[in-house]
């Protein structure tokens, strides 16, 4: 049986699987790493460190460098400038085999002719582990990841899911300081991977090591982790817990990338301390200050999300913020109604609930989008930077 603490028997037991369990230790560490291929700078300035027993997800488009920055921390790419500490230990230019951390990738790569035993053994053979720790070893792991049955099967007999769930058993035998996973969803059909979310967040905190995660998927990053990383052309724009992210964007990427969003380029009106005044169609607007300050005249992005907007027929009070808008379409979709909007010349996108008491509303209709005063934000940069996601890009007012 599994241990009831922050991980199986073999974490933190000396030698080269010691591991400091205390509370928020670094287990990584990079300091200003970057990384050049020839003039092509794939990561610029990665300055950050992820403790012990933390679930960590580097989230960006398509290369944007969260692979290479994955891939340094492994050994399989060494850093141009900069150093990458684990364990307190400079292994910047240590090979991976030296390197306590295994990596999941998303081909599983498990051996064809080898069982799931022999599979999942097969690193603790190499470092020739006695037989009877070995297969209680093995058999902790397999508990862990409730495959404690298919010991005997071959890998071809495995679904995707539980192959994939073979191949997180053999990388955690070893006792590892970091799990690193590139990908490691990508392959599965999209009910299987919801699923596999919850499965791979519960076997993080079983075992308690530090999981750093690699995806372009919002939902894998903001289900499973306790802290984010976005990444954009290299740089790492912000780094977070989700609802932070979400919730708080620096940037206009982030705000962008991360779910959906209404987004206005604009430019400050007047600017006092945290909050700033701008103007949305024929409506001054007043919104907190996200990322750098800002003075009159300088170009901002207001946002604000589409949960978090309002339709109505008559204008509201109580502190809310509103501007008068016309009815471009409305989608039924489910759990929620979307509308876009017209709000002189910027679109609007709202998400309404099914309990929301509206009157049955059609094309060209004028209402009014409100939002509470704290669901906005005013980031610095123009509407065009924002990330892939869909959002609602409004014009210049």
């Amino acid at each position: 049986m599994v241990q009831s603490r922050d991980a199986p028997a073999g974490w933190g037991e000396g030698g080269e699987t010691a591991l400091n369990e205390a509370t928020g230790h670094d287990v990584i560490v990079l300091e200003h790493v970057t990384k050049r291929f020839g003039d092509f700078f794939a990561v610029h300035d990665a300055d950050f460190a992820i403790p012990h027993g933390e679930f960590f997800a580097m989230l960006g488009p398509s290369g944007c460098g969260k692979t290479t920055t994955l891939r340094m921390i492994a050994g399989f790419e060494v850093p141009t400038s900069g150093a990458i500490r684990l364990e307190g230990r400079d292994v910047s230019r240590v090979p991976p085999y030296r390197r306590n951390v295994n990596t999941v990738f998303q081909q599983y790569a498990l051996f064809p002719h080898m069982n799931v035993f022999d599979n999942v053994a097969f690193g603790p053979r190499s470092r020739k582990v006695p037989e009877a720790e070995i297969k209680t070893r093995v058999g902790e792991m397999l508990e862990i990841v409730r495959l404690e049955g298919f010991a005997q099967r071959m890998p071809q007999q495995l679904s995707g899911g539980q192959q994939q769930r073979i191949a997180l058993a053999r990388a955690l035998v070893n006792f590892p300081s970091a799990l690193l996973l590139d990908e490691p969803l990508g392959a599965l059909d999209l009910k299987l991977r919801q699923a596999m979310q919850i499965e791979l967040k519960r076997i993080q905190r079983e075992v308690g090591i530090a999981f750093v995660f690699v995806t372009h998927d919002q939902e894998e990053a903001l289900t499973m982790s306790d802290r984010i990383a976005i990444m954009n052309e290299g740089w790492v724009e912000q780094i977070g817990r989700p609802e932070e992210i979400y919730h708080r964007p620096e940037t206009v990427f982030v705000a962008g990338f991360i779910g959906q969003a209404n987004l206005w380029q604009t430019t400050v009106d007047a600017a006092s301390g945290d909050t700033a005044d701008v103007t949305l169609g024929e409506r001054r607007i007043t919104a907190a200050i996200s990322g750098r300050s800002v003075r009159r005249g300088d170009p901002v992005t207001f946002m604000v999300r589409p949960e978090r907007v309002r339709v109505s027929l008559d204008e509201p009070g109580n502190g809310h913020q509103a501007v008068a808008c016309r009815v471009v379409d409305l989608v039924f979709q489910g759990p929620v109604v979307r509308f876009a909007l017209d709000a002189a010349g910027a679109e609007v996108v709202a998400h309404v609930g099914a309990d929301e008491q509206l009157p049955l509303l059609r094309p060209g209709d004028a209402v009014w989008a409100s939002w509470e005063r704290d669901a906005a934000l005013l980031l610095s940069g123009a509407a065009a930077d924002a990330g892939d996601a869909p959002t609602a890009v409004g014009a210049e007012t």
